[in-house]
C-alpha cells in the first residue's frame, strides 16, 4: 500500500525549512510522495499576504528538486474556508488504496482538538508532527490526552525525529523587502520572486 503525506501551509514564500521538513517526513515515514498544499483561505490564520497563484507557482518550482515532492491546488480552488477534514476526504477519493499521513507542526498538533471534525479526521489518516521550539506533547490539553495515549503506541501518530531548521517566512519576507535576497529559499524560487517583484515592500 503506497503511503502519501499531505503537507499544508501558507508557503508565503516556500523556503528551505519547509523542504527540509517535507524530505524528513518522506524519509522517516517511507512516503512515496509528499503533496504540498498551499492554503487558499485558511481559517486558522490571517489571510496570506501573497496571491495564491504565486504561492502555488513557487511551491511547484521548489518541488522540482525532489521527485518525492508534488504540489496540489486542492485547497486553493475550493471556495470559502478549507477544512483539513474535507481535504483528507478528497485525497481518499483520489487515492483509495493509499495510506494517508497528515503532516503538521507540533504547534498545530496541540490545537488539533479545535479543528473541524477532528475526531473523525484522526480516524481517516495517520498524523505526523514536526517539532517546534517551545512546543511539546507535555503541553497537550486534556481533550487530546486520551487520543494521544492510544495513537502513539498504535503508530497512528509519529513525532518527527529530524530537527527543524531555524527559518521563518516572516524573516525571509523582511530580508526580501530590505535586501532583495535570502539564503533560505531555493535560487529558482528567488528568481520567480524577482521576476514577479514579490515582497518588495513587505515588512515582517
Amino acid at each position: 500500500m503506497p503511503s502519501i503525506g499531505l503537507f499544508g501551509g501558507t508557503f508565503d514564500p516556500i523556503h528551505n525549512g519547509h523542504l527540509h521538513i517535507a524530505r524528513s517526513f518522506a524519509d522517516e515515514l517511507d512516503l512515496e510522495s509528499v503533496i504540498l498544499l498551499p492554503a487558499g483561505d485558511p481559517y486558522h490564520k490571517t489571510t496570506p499576504r501573497t496571491a495564491a497563484h504565486h504561492r502555488l507557482a513557487m511551491a511547484e518550482i521548489a518541488a522540482q528538486a525532489d521527485s518525492r515532492l508534488a504540489v496540489s491546488d486542492c485547497d486553493i480552488v475550493r471556495q470559502g474556508a478549507t477544512y483539513t477534514h474535507d481535504t483528507v476526504q478528497i485525497f481518499h477519493q483520489h487515492f483509495p488504496a493509499a495510506e494517508l499521513w497528515l503532516l503538521i507542526g507540533m504547534d498545530s498538533l496541540l490545537q488539533l482538538h479545535t479543528w473541524h471534525r477532528w475526531q473523525n479526521l484522526v480516524r481517516q489518516c495517520r498524523i505526523a508532527a514536526a517539532p517546534r521550539p517551545g512546543s511539546s506533547l507535555a503541553q497537550a490539553p486534556a481533550p487530546l490526552q486520551n487520543w494521544l495515549a492510544e495513537a502513539l503506541p498504535q503508530g497512528r501518530l509519529h513525532i518527527l525525529q529530524a530537527e527543524p531548521l531555524p527559518i521563518s517566512s516572516s524573516q525571509i519576507r523582511q530580508q526580501l523587502a530590505t535586501q532583495h535576497t535570502s539564503p533560505d529559499i531555493p535560487p529558482e524560487v528567488l528568481g520567480y520572486i524577482r521576476q514577479h517583484q514579490l515582497y518588495c515592500h513587505t515588512g515582517a
